[in-house]
């Protein structure tokens, strides 16, 4: 039997009064069993999805500047229509999870022919220039929820190999799409061996932002380790997040290896990373039309603009988008670009948010039990679940 206990606020930091989140996160999330379970999806997709809802399109390959301008125009001439789309970046890879209707009918796409050669493009642009060190794919299925959304794209990455999940070494070099070296998010991991209880220990410190715990969980889940006890602290003055996570693979056992443990903190890193990156935080808002997001994506393209994350969504016939971008070789854009971009976008449709602050200090990670030096700068005093292990093992 497990017993959890969490004490949220909303965004602003204060005590959770609306009652349809509550009752959205009891029955929801709580109460459902499945509810951080990957969907199945594939050609078939499990089954066709109901008339009215979307057709989902999940892609990979390698990022680079203008990537989301050429899939938007791709879907844009074989009339599709992007409804919801959450797209990131992270070590010279992209991932997107994009859903689609018919243009004309705003239904979704049960044409098995038409589908196939939607993903036979995209496939192709995702490939990039058919370089051999190249990697695209494309595959079309069940439509799927925001949550389910960024539980896919965690996957995606991790099997694609952004963080230490397999593939290329230029997938986990850390740099980004130009070869420069991209700064981490600030993240500081340490994975060590709790030899007396047969635990693989898993401490994280970073920066506090919304769904970092969400993320850091996502990835455990995806690397097979099941998570026994673990402390959660978010420091509000400090705005600095301590996880505290005593872990055992599926098998039963606890990391075997230096190689697993510097995985699971390549891992953990590029989790955190994926959500935080810098960049000017850009916001669409106005009455959706066919062909807006292809317009916004190429006049982003046109202005040498490179989309690191994106989330996508329309709502009561308004598009409802926020882009976070960087100049094509990942500095902070200058005034003067954006003044062109608000030029031809208009005033009205595009607003400036937040200006990308910047990385924190660059990371630090261990992944060998010996590693004690960094441990005064992590630990709070002593395990914050040692008692827990002490009172339920």
């Amino acid at each position: 039997m497990s017993c959890s206990v969490f004490n949220v606020t909303d965004q602003h930091g204060s005590k959770l009064q609306n009652r349809e989140v509550i009752d959205h996160i009891q029955k929801q999330c709580l109460e459902s069993e499945d509810y951080l379970k990957l969907p199945a999806i594939g050609p078939t997709g499990g089954g066709a999805p109901p008339e009215d809802e979307s057709t989902s399109i999940e892609l990979t390959g390698t990022d680079r500047p203008g990537l989301l301008s050429e899939v938007c125009a791709v879907l844009a001439s074989l009339s599709c229509n992007i409804v919801k789309a959450e797209v990131w970046t992270h070590s010279r890879r992209a991932a997107a999870v994009i859903q689609i209707t018919d243009e004309a009918s705003g239904l979704a796409i049960h044409d098995a022919a038409r589908l196939s050669k939607v993903q036979e493009l995209l496939c192709n642009v995702m490939q990039g220039d058919g370089a051999s060190s190249s990697r695209g794919s494309t595959r079309t299925g069940v439509p799927l929820g925001t949550a389910r959304a960024e539980r896919r794209l965690h996957k995606l990455m991790l099997d694609d190999g952004s963080g230490g999940g397999g593939g290329s070494e230029e997938a986990v070099s850390g740099e980004d799409r130009c070869g420069k070296a991209r700064p981490k998010a600030g993240a500081k991991v340490v994975v060590m061996d709790c030899a007396e209880r047969r635990y693989t220990v898993v401490i994280l410190r970073c920066r506090d932002r919304p769904k970092l715990l969400f993320d850091t969980l996502c990835a455990l889940t995806d690397l097979q380790y099941v998570v026994f006890h673990g402390t959660v602290d978010a420091e509000r003055r400090s705005r600095e997040a301590y996880q505290e996570y005593y872990v055992r693979h599926v098998d039963g056992h606890p990391a075997r290896s230096d190689a697993e443990r510097s995985r699971l903190v390549r891992c953990l890193e590029a989790a955190v990373e994926r959500r935080a990156s810098g960049g000017l935080e850009l916001e669409v808002r106005t009455e959706d039309r066919v062909g807006l997001l292809s317009e916004v994506t190429r006049v982003f393209r046109e202005n040498s603009l490179s989309i690191i994350r994106a989330a996508i969504a329309t709502r009561d016939g308004r598009a409802e988008d926020t882009f976070y971008v960087s100049d094509a070789y990942g500095n902070p854009v200058d005034g003067r670009t954006m003044d062109a971009v608000g030029e031809q976008l208009g005033d009205a449709v595009l607003r400036v948010k937040r200006r990308g602050s910047g990385s924190d200090a660059p990371a630090k990670s261990v992944a060998e039990g010996g590693a004690v030096s960094v441990l005064g700068s992590l630990l709070k005093g002593s395990f914050q679940g040692l008692r827990l292990i002490r009172s339920y093992s």
